[in-house]
């Protein structure tokens, strides 16, 4: 059985803010909610990272453990979803969520601000696949059109993957390996010219053939 999770390659990452800008787009998200958002870590900090944040849809879900009105559930495709209809806006499960994901269209105490909103992995909700009421509640059910969620789908780097687990987690798993061997500059100038020794930008690399070239451009271009 499939178990969709999503992967953020905090080294691919480059926070343009697209996925968020997808998500909202295709689901048509209220004003104020954000199902997605791009978090930088050490902001300003030599090395800051950057990570896209929602719905984990974790295999052991804090937010349905919490849920006073068992309004959560989970799909075959191990997606965690919730039912707008049972849900009271109690926030428990905000408080519970180590991601942040619950999102509410209003500030407030209980009862004023609204039904809870997030992350639906692009699965709809309970009404009928592909139906105008789905579409109201939980926006587009790509899912059930054989589609990934738009926010990785957009993504320009693919830094944020989604799918099936073992899957993501085995092209993660081959990325870091790559990054290893190659180095932190592992998409730098041995990249682009071929360079199979980390580390040397700017040096020159080599063809094919062991020839070396690069470094004299900055010489007039002369050999």
């Amino acid at each position: 059985m499939a178990r969709m999770k999503f992967v953020c390659d905090a080294e691919r990452c480059i926070e343009c803010n697209g996925c968020v800008t997808a998500c909202k787009n295709e689901h048509e998200v209220p004003w104020g909610v954000n199902r997605r958002r791009v978090v930088t870590l050490n902001d300003g900090v030599p090395g800051e990272k950057s990570i896209s944040v929602a719905c984990m849809h974790c295999s052991d879900a804090p937010c349905m453990a919490v849920c006073p009105v068992n309004c959560f559930y989970r799909t075959d495709e191990g997606v965690v979803l919730h039912d707008k209809d049972v849900c009271i806006g109690c926030g428990y499960c905000s408080y519970a969520c180590p991601f942040g994901a619950p999102q509410f269209p209003s500030q407030g105490t209980f009862g004023v601000r609204g039904k809870m909103d997030k992350c639906t992995f692009c699965a709809g909700g309970p009404e009928e696949n592909g139906s105008q009421a789905e579409f109201e509640k939980y926006g587009r059910n790509r899912l059930a059109e054989g589609k990934l969620p738009a926010c990785a789908e957009m993504c320009s780097t693919k830094a944020l993957l989604a799918g099936d687990g073992d899957v993501v987690a085995d092209i993660f798993r081959t990325r870091v390996m790559t990054r290893q061997k190659k180095g932190a500059e592992a998409w730098g100038w041995g990249t682009a010219y071929g360079n199979k020794e980390p580390g040397s930008h700017g040096q020159g690399a080599q063809d094919g053939q062991g020839n070396q070239y690069g470094k004299q451009v900055q010489q007039g271009g002369q050999q």
